[in-house]
């Protein structure tokens, strides 16, 4: 009792900080954050009536999105990965672009290239598809490890260079990536360094029977992309990374990150730990999570809320924990559970 006491005293101390975003001015802010969330709500709503029972899944991308991460899907065949990448596009009112991956692809597939104009003489530039605000890359791991490599730097850099010239690409600009984990023939595993860039890596599942009953109501016959309305602009995407840099996390909320963060660097289970980018990661996810739920500050249950599904990617299983069946998702779970609040006064209180 006096644990859960203790708890609740961290959180009110912790809701103290809402003043801070109510002090600045409205004017200095493209949404409140009682209109983001009714926004955010009403894209869930839109996108849900295709992708129906997924509503977690969802809020969990537009808050990658609006922060600028980009998103890996891991899941089975038929699954409603790619559909659910076109949805989140037109509810966004995004430009959207897709490039199904291939062992034959190659980088200027994507980027582009300078192609010779026999009538004029010269060399024109013809941009790739990369050059959108959503990038579909349909199963991401049957291309080439130098076709998967062309999206290091648009996705951490946000720029392209062809032959020399730099380019930038379109504000905001995500790459929502999907791939199949059963079929490993002809795939070439994502390199650690890229699985690093991806901000979130969500697996939707099979329905519920009740959902796939709804879903075969709705959509068996054919898809209705085009019913359904845009709620964000492109513009509104790249406001929102803004009003969310503004969103409070205390100091205790930090340590927090970074002690979950350090539990992976000092496990014997894990062989190759998360880096500061993990911890980086959690923390704007965590900003854009308390602001999409109306809130502007940050709690330790939004923290321990996203990082199952920030961290696990980041991470590789020693020997041990593959003899011993456990997973990355499990050494997370494991992490966080063992891995105490921090409270205002600095004291720890335990995690269960």
């Amino acid at each position: 009792m006096a644990q859960l006491l203790c708890h609740y005293t961290i959180v009110f101390r912790l809701c103290q900080s809402r003043f801070f975003l109510h002090s600045l001015k409205k004017s200095d802010m493209m949404f409140s954050m009682n209109d983001l969330q009714e926004k955010t709500n009403a894209a869930v709503l839109e996108a849900s009536k295709i992708i129906i029972g997924k509503e977690k899944q969802i809020r969990l991308i537009l808050t990658a999105i609006f922060c600028g991460g980009h998103v890996l899907l891991d899941d089975l065949p038929g699954s409603g990965k790619t559909t659910l990448v076109k949805v989140i596009s037109r509810v966004l009112g995004c430009d959207f672009s897709r490039v199904q991956f291939t062992p034959d692809l190659l980088p200027s597939d994507i980027v582009g290239m300078n192609i010779f104009d026999q009538k004029t003489s010269e060399f024109k530039m013809m941009h790739g598809p990369v050059m959108t605000n959503l990038f579909l890359a349909d199963e991401i791991n049957r291309a080439i490890p130098r076709t998967q490599s062309a999206l290091l730097e648009a996705m951490e850099e946000l720029q392209v260079t062809i032959d020399g010239k730099t380019w930038s690409l379109p504000k905001p600009f995500i790459v929502m990536a999907t791939q199949n984990p059963v079929e490993m023939e002809s795939t070439f595993h994502l390199p650690a360094a890229q699985m690093d860039r991806f901000m979130l890596r969500l697996s939707l599942g099979y329905p519920a029977h009740d959902d796939e009953i709804e879903m075969l109501k709705t959509v068996g016959d054919d898809i209705p992309f085009d019913q359904l309305q845009p709620i964000f602009t492109a513009e509104d995407i790249s406001g929102i990374g803004k009003d969310i840099a503004k969103v409070h996390i205390d100091d205790k909320v930090t340590a927090y990150i970074v002690s979950i963060v350090e539990a992976t660097r000092n496990n014997p289970l894990v062989t190759l730990p998360a880096g500061p980018r993990g911890s980086r990661a959690l923390y704007r996810a965590g900003k854009a999570w308390a602001a999409i739920a109306g809130r502007s500050y940050v709690t330790p249950d939004d923290i321990k809320t996203l990082a199952p599904h920030m961290l696990p990617h980041r991470i590789v299983p020693s020997a041990d924990a593959l003899r011993g069946n456990k997973d990355a998702i499990e050494i997370i779970t494991g992490i966080l559970s063992n891995t105490d609040f921090p409270a205002a006064d600095g004291a720890l209180i335990d995690a269960e």
